[in-house]
């Protein structure tokens, strides 16, 4: 039985349910799933209507309670008394975890990895509220009925929407996948404006109706400018809680220095990926290590190190692939997530895109930049001093920087620090290209 709550404020939009598919009459309304398994709270002036089989008469019942909960369907509707199940007896307070561009390729492999407790753990329940646009609704339905299907003991909500201010209530944490990537012919400019105004947007949403200590990854392109851009924002969220995902690069980095080595990955550790998610960004292999020693011990040719190792691999795999990355990105989502609920072992750290105010490197404040970080498991960081420099990581951290004060410059009106003043190199791509 599918049912449809409609708020007072749209009680004279029409909402027609035939056999459970929705006809909207109106884009305006702003429509919101709500698969549960508690019982739903009815609202005191909300209409709700029943779909029936053709041989019954429909129902309408009067709600009672003053919250507003839109419709659920299937087996997500169904009641279960928690307390009573023996499984579950042991299980922690549900989390609500947000994540945009829910319906796109990313997402399509993320959320699959968190229903089956890669992060959180197999006694960790977590409710899923997922943000698409008007367009991808219908395909927004479809990845709920694949959860649905996939039956994960874990997953004890799903709701999806388009309205960041429904779907951003209560979260814990919040993956902001979608961006809208560069077209033909459009500056660098044009995207990172029109990207900006959408996690301006978002960072609004967060601030208003998320939980006190949200923490907010991003994954859109450019995702370092992005997270400034919300964070800015979203002023009662702490700054330390918004992260830019650079965990892609970190895996690449070891990966190709595992693979250099003659090593499996695991001998791979204390990598950092310094600055920006684009060309610009620096691996470091100053500081990472492989067995325990320092990677220059290791791999003597240092014409490779400098070179081919920080060759960008993200666009030899769109051209191999014929498309971005969507498998390898979501992993990475999930370790960095792990990194931050999880201790950090002893003499190691991860890479994070996180902002550089108070930072300990001599790298210009006020920017969302990569460095290296460790965690007590707590969901916060602490960034790493004992770090070396040397001229060469200098000189290319210092590229990384001026890019992104460069990209800091062209949103300053999004992130009211005055009037936008666009001074970017057209002749580097962007980071939603690698």
């Amino acid at each position: 039985m599918a049912l449809a709550y409609l708020s007072p404020s749209y009680a004279n939009t029409q909402l027609h349910l035939h056999s459970s598919q929705l006809s909207f009459l109106s884009t305006h309304l702003s429509f919101h799933r709500r698969h549960s398994l508690r019982p739903l709270p009815r609202t005191r002036n909300a209409r709700i209507s029943c779909s029936v089989a053709s041989n019954e008469a429909p129902v309408a019942v009067q709600a009672q309670d003053q919250k507003i909960k839109p419709e659920c369907f299937g087996v997500f509707c169904t009641t279960y008394d928690l307390k009573a199940e023996e499984e579950t007896k042991s299980w922690k307070k549900l989390i609500n975890i947000a994540v945009s561009g829910a319906a796109g390729m990313i997402s399509n492999h993320l959320l699959f990895k968190l229903a089956a407790g890669e992060v959180f753990g197999p006694d960790q329940p977590i409710a899923f509220k997922l943000l698409g646009s008007e367009r991808s609704f219908q395909a927004l339905e479809g990845v709920a009925m694949e959860l649905e299907d996939s039956l994960f003991p874990l997953l004890r909500e799903v709701s999806i929407g388009i309205d960041p201010y429904e779907v951003f209530q209560d979260v814990e944490w919040a993956l902001l996948i979608g961006a809208k990537p560069r077209g033909p012919g459009m500056e660098r400019a044009d995207l990172l404006d029109i990207n900006g105004q959408i996690f301006a947007e978002q960072g609004k949403a967060l601030n208003a109706v998320a939980s006190r200590n949200v923490k907010v990854m991003v994954v859109g392109n450019p995702c370092n400018t992005n997270a400034l851009i919300c964070m800015k924002n979203a002023p009662n969220i702490p700054a330390k809680n918004f992260h830019a995902l650079t965990r892609l690069d970190e895996n690449r980095a070891k990966c190709q220095l595992a693979l250099k080595a003659g090593v499996f990955y695991d001998k791979v550790s204390n990598v950092t990926i310094w600055g920006n998610h684009s060309t610009t960004q620096v691996p470091d292999f100053l500081n990472a290590r492989i067995n325990g020693l320092p990677v220059k011990e290791v791999i003597k040719d240092i014409k490779w190190l400098e070179e081919e190792f920080t060759e960008k691999r993200g666009g030899v795999l769109i051209q191999k692939w014929g498309r971005s990355s969507a498998a390898s990105t979501a992993v990475s989502i999930v370790d960095a997530m792990k990194s931050l609920v999880t201790p950090t072992p002893e003499g190691d750290w991860f890479s994070s895109g996180v902002y550089t105010t108070g930072n300990p490197y001599g790298v210009a404040e006020g920017i969302v930049f990569s460095m290296p970080c460790r965690s007590k498991g707590d969901g916060d960081y602490e960034l790493v001093k004992d770090v070396i420099f040397d001229e060469y990581l200098l000189k290319r951290i210092t590229k990384t920087e001026a890019e992104l004060l460069a990209e800091k410059r062209c949103v300053a009106h999004l992130t009211g620090e005055g009037i936008a003043f666009c001074d970017l190199p057209e002749d580097t791509m962007l980071p939603g290209e690698m």
